[in-house]
């Protein structure tokens, strides 16, 4: 009989071990592809200017771009990707994406206006309304920056970095598959620096 007692215990003991690594597992469903992967971060390079756009939306929307000295950027300054975390960011890219919409800009610089929450317009006012909706559900904002990247079809485009120990995430307009930067076909050309918005950097190879 103790034999038996002891042999329920054990094959109930896997049982529970299984059902809790799989809940783990289950916890994760959705998660961008690339996670499990060999993990990559964006590495900061050169200062550079931020775009003339940037600047003049950091006039029209000041708080936008305050920097938050009392903000610690402690290692590095990346969140921990929670499952709630990572569902609030596909939230915010999937709310955005289909609540403006898409209207390109004919005008080149001149008529570059990025904006929050428009009705329409272009990656510029997706990415920057995005920021905007993280920061207001708490995400800090050394860990939301904006980043310039051109496409493989060369055309300069716009989209949000999400820092996170799991890697750093791109949102973008184009899709709606948040993925690792790592994972992008983008040239990466400039993007904000953690601790203060109005200083943007180039980006190291990805490689490095």
């Amino acid at each position: 009989m103790r034999n038996v007692v002891k042999y329920l215990a054990a094959v109930a003991a896997i049982v529970f071990a299984a059902g809790v690594q799989q809940s783990a597992k289950a916890a994760f469903v959705g998660a961008p592809m690339g996670l499990r992967g060999a993990i990559q971060y964006i590495k900061f390079d050169q200062p550079t200017l931020p775009p003339m756009a940037f600047t003049i939306f950091c006039l029209k929307y000041k708080d936008e771009c305050k920097p938050r000295p009392r903000q610690i950027v402690f290692r590095g300054g990346r969140l921990k990707l929670t499952p709630e975390r990572l569902a609030q960011v596909q939230e915010v890219n999937q709310h955005v994406n289909s609540a403006i919409r898409p209207e390109a800009n004919l005008e080149g610089l001149r008529g570059e206006k990025w904006l929050l929450h428009p009705t329409s317009g272009d990656c510029n006012d997706y990415a920057v309304t995005k920021r905007h909706d993280l920061i207001a559900k708490g995400f800090p904002a050394r860990s939301v920056l904006l980043s310039e990247v051109v496409t493989t079809w060369g055309e300069h485009h716009l989209v949000v970095v999400v820092r996170t120990f799991s890697g750093d995430l791109v949102l973008d307009n184009l899709t709606g598959q948040i993925l690792p930067w790592s994972k992008k076909s983008y040239r990466w050309v400039r993007i904000q620096t953690p601790k203060n918005p109005n200083y943007w950097a180039s980006l190291a190879d990805r490689n490095v």
